[in-house]
């Protein structure tokens, strides 16, 4: 299996020396793609001095994740290879993790995203995220270890321009089970992820909810009359909600938001209809602007409609 482990770098330096050495020293060989969006630190120096075998591509803005992304799977799709790993810059895997991933994508092609087990950092626990994603069924893991089969890609497409940064792998996962295949983790196959705990303020709730009813919107398991239901108007009801309550500004957040995808209903569209149809034949230019069960697979729900 020829497979290309993909890192999106930005200010990579404090995980550098745990992620990189983790895909080389790996049982399962993997070429490996730094992309680089910007970086104010030393990391595009730091990976040409210490890691030659490393593959970089150094952008000169910040693409967001989910174009800098396209740029790699484009790349992978381009040059035969069989699988992708999409890894988080602050995440590494154990020795044999990658080797269990394309083992059990291999006997169990149904299943288009495939992750390891997250664990916090130190290793001490399951990371929050990704236990509260197992606790609600596994219907979605979040993007920071991912393994694709670039045959998934060539029928499901790549990250939507429509996501700049959050929300670009709930749309991915909604794409995937339109699609017809499953998502699921190897219990037995490690993955540390060492993101810092952020206080959940008022900005980041309006910014999770904003790209919440997004992917709503997006969503192409959904008529698009339900589509705007969940996406445009839900966000209404929630703004009379907190105005029964006497939360002023709730209630004005609320209404912003849904104008604000209302006035992107012409980009949605387009996403949506684009990702029904993928071409993979996507120009490199669109590319860059772009329960456990005996198999030890966490069983996906499908979100059909």
């Amino acid at each position: 299996m020829k497979t290309l482990a993909i890192v999106i770098s930005y200010n990579f330096m404090p995980w550098i020396d745990r992620c990189l050495p983790s895909l080389l020293q790996g049982t399962q060989p993997t070429d490996i793609l730094v992309i680089d969006n910007d970086s104010k630190d030393e990391t595009v120096a730091h990976v040409r001095e210490h890691y030659p075998q490393v593959r970089l591509i150094r952008n000169n803005r910040n693409l967001g994740f989910g174009a800098a992304n396209n740029i790699g799977m484009q790349t992978a799709l381009d040059e035969g290879y069989d699988g992708v790993l999409l890894i988080n810059q602050d995440a590494w895997l154990a020795p044999d993790a990658l080797q269990q991933l394309v083992e059990v994508s291999l006997q169990h092609p149904e299943y288009g995203i495939i992750s390891p087990k997250h664990l916090t950092g130190d290793g001490r626990k399951m990371d929050p995220g990704f236990a509260s994603y197992i606790e609600n069924g596994g219907s979605f893991i979040n993007a920071a270890l991912w393994y694709l089969p670039t045959s998934v890609i060539r029928k499901v497409g790549m990250f939507a321009p429509l996501f700049y940064h959050y929300g670009e792998d709930k749309d991915y996962v909604n794409r995937i089970h339109y699609y017809g295949y499953q998502i699921g983790y190897v219990p037995t196959a490690l993955g540390y992820h060492d993101r810092a705990e952020r206080p959940f303020n008022r900005s980041l709730f309006l910014r999770t909810e904003r790209v919440y009813h997004l992917s709503e919107y997006a969503n192409i398991n959904y008529s698009f009359t339900k589509a705007f239901a969940m996406g445009v108007l839900a966000p209404v009801k929630k703004a009379f909600q907190a105005l029964a309550k006497g939360q002023w500004s709730n209630y004005a957040a609320f209404i912003s938001i849904s104008f604000q995808l209302m006035m992107q209903t012409p980009q949605v569209l387009h996403s949506r209809n684009h990702t029904k149809k993928y071409n993979v034949q996507l120009s490199h230019s669109g590319a860059a602007s772009a329960k456990d069960v005996n198999i030890n697979l966490a069983e996906s729900r499908q979100n059909r409609t």
